[in-house]
């Protein structure tokens, strides 16, 4: 036995701590005035815009963004098949990014009583910096696993010397026919959050960043 092509499949996958939480918010209104709700809703709003440019300020927000007013009317059915009068809604969204946790778990621990005001959720991350190396690195470390296998298999069959001849994100590794598959990212970043809502304040735990890459690789073993 002279040669052997290997097709092997690498991964690798990292977990870290959130440098980063992404908090988004709604605050809404709905009446019968399309001018009742408008100045309700930015009344409900205007506080929120003011801490988060003070916690901008301090640091402990790195960005935060609110959308402008959205208005819109509907008229209901009443049981009788009546149309009704029209309601009218308005929201405001807003979105800030933390960085220091606490902050935003006592923030959204006051928030939540306010009237109109919807905390949706949030969003752990990492720092774009941050992000970008690890995503390097992942991928790195998955090229290394590849190369671990097709090393491995090609000493089981005796042979000693592997030369890499192709390689690709999973999924689009060409085939003998020279035809490709479906590709798939071969990074992925996911978080979660977790929380705790007890009578007087949330505490939100971070859950880790997951960073994961996957290569399909063909080496030639002599």
């Amino acid at each position: 036995m002279s040669e052997v092509v290997v097709t092997v499949h690498g991964e690798h996958v990292a977990r870290v701590a959130p440098e980063e939480a992404v908090a988004t918010l709604v605050v809404r209104a709905e009446g019968a005035a399309r001018d009742g709700v408008v100045a309700d809703v930015s009344a409900w709003s205007a506080p929120l815009r003011d801490e988060l440019e003070s916690a901008h300020a301090e640091g402990r927000v790195a960005q935060w963004s609110s959308d402008s007013v959205s208005v819109w009317s509907e008229r209901p059915w009443n049981a009788e098949g009546k149309r009704l009068a029209p309601i009218f809604h308005a929201t405001v969204n807003l979105s800030a990014t933390f960085t220091d946790f606490d902050a935003l778990s006592a923030w959204a621990s006051e928030v939540i009583e306010r009237d109109g005001v919807q905390f949706t959720g949030v969003d752990w991350r990492l720092s774009p910096l941050t992000r970008a190396a690890l995503e390097r690195s992942v991928a790195a470390e998955a090229v290394t696993v590849a190369v671990e296998r097709a090393t491995a298999y090609a000493r089981a069959l005796g042979l000693s010397d592997v030369t890499a001849v192709e390689i690709a994100d999973a999924g689009m590794l060409t085939d003998d026919r020279g035809a490709r598959g479906e590709s798939m990212r071969p990074l992925m970043a996911r978080a979660a959050f977790a929380g705790d809502a007890g009578a007087a304040e949330i505490r939100l735990q971070p859950a880790d960043v997951v960073v994961s890459a996957t290569v399909d690789a063909r080496f030639v073993a002599r």
